[in-house]
């Protein structure tokens, strides 16, 4: 989140941050987004059913009427009612290089699994849990001696890279998704942006 805002001031985006909105009273980011003026919020999500939960935060987020919804370190299994109301703009980011091990703990079962390459994938938001159209990857290789640490240490940094940057390209309008599929339309300019990234010598 603070990689996405940050980018958006330093680039001049043609958006604002409208708010950045917690389940956790203690998360970290909400002191960052007050800091930088950016309205928050609490949803409490405990004791609730998980259909209460989404409808009390729909409602949050509806009252700053955004464009674009941005899962961040949101670490909760959204309803369908919920991804249906924002489909088409709603977003995340999860670490691994999707479809391949979709949940939790994806670095030790990329491990586990004798995989060569892992990596990041930013995506939209579906039903269908850490699924949704493609919109960019980043992948690093596995080295001998890597730990499920040691990858999320080498890949964080290739998120703070692709999470804001999959974000420029929708408030700039130049994501189409058709049949699944993301495409990303030139720049202003002409010039095409690839959707993946290599990093650390991959």
């Amino acid at each position: 989140m603070q990689a996405i805002v940050r980018a958006c001031t330093a680039e001049g985006w043609p958006a604002r941050v409208a708010a950045v909105i917690a389940n956790r009273p203690e998360a970290d980011g909400l002191g960052f987004a007050q800091e930088n003026g950016i309205a928050t919020a609490v949803v409490p999500s405990r004791g609730k059913t998980r259909e209460a939960f989404d409808a009390e935060l729909a409602t949050e987020i509806d009252r700053h009427q955004p464009d674009l919804v941005v899962l961040a370190g949101f670490m909760r299994i959204l309803t369908p009612e919920f991804t249906e109301r924002y489909a088409g703009r709603l977003i995340n980011i999860h670490p691994s290089l999707l479809p391949a091990f979709p949940g939790l703990q994806t670095h030790a079962r990329a491990l586990e699994a004798g995989c060569k390459v892992v990596g990041a994938t930013v995506h939209f938001v579906t039903a269908e849990l850490d699924h949704g159209p493609y919109v960019l990857q980043a992948v690093v290789p596995v080295r001998a001696g890597d730990t499920p640490e040691t990858l999320a240490e080498r890949i964080l940094p290739l998120e703070h890279i692709i999470y804001p940057r999959a974000v420029r390209w929708f408030v700039e309008d130049r994501l189409i998704v058709a049949d699944g599929r993301v495409t990303v339309t030139p720049a202003a300019d002409g010039t095409p942006d690839p959707q993946w990234l290599f990093g650390d010598d991959a």
